[in-house]
């Protein structure tokens, strides 16, 4: 029996690094197409992208668009928001997507040291 493989992505850029989050949530959405366990954290200015109608706001050009990505990592994983993001924009449980969760530094270091976890930073 294989093996079950997760990722963890922490995603810190929003809008002010949009190459980078456009690459954090691809290669989320990429992963759990290939049938990758995906746990994606919206960390710093990515933390808007939790509230209804902000993915679709961004824009990179040649990128797939945020929404879509999104789904895709719902589709094969989770999305978090950290808790501390979330208080400093005012942001609560009821502002959020359905599924979008948030949690904090505790639960981010339990899901990277479990066994098997491969954790990135964006």
């Amino acid at each position: 029996m294989a093996a079950t493989r997760k990722l963890v992505i922490k995603v810190t850029a929003g809008a002010d690094a949009p190459e980078r989050c456009s690459q954090a949530f691809t290669v989320a959405a990429v992963a759990a197409a290939s049938g990758v366990e995906v746990s994606l954290w919206l960390t710093g200015e990515s933390a808007w992208f939790a509230l209804p109608g902000r993915a679709a706001e961004f824009e990179l050009p040649h990128a797939a668009p945020l929404p879509e990505l999104m789904e895709g990592v719902r589709a094969g994983g989770g999305i978090t928001l950290c808790t501390q993001c979330a208080a400093r924009r005012g942001i609560e449980q009821k502002d959020v997507l359905d599924g979008v969760r948030i949690a904090g530094a505790q639960v981010f270091v339990s899901e990277i040291t479990g066994e098997g976890v491969q954790a990135l930073v964006y």
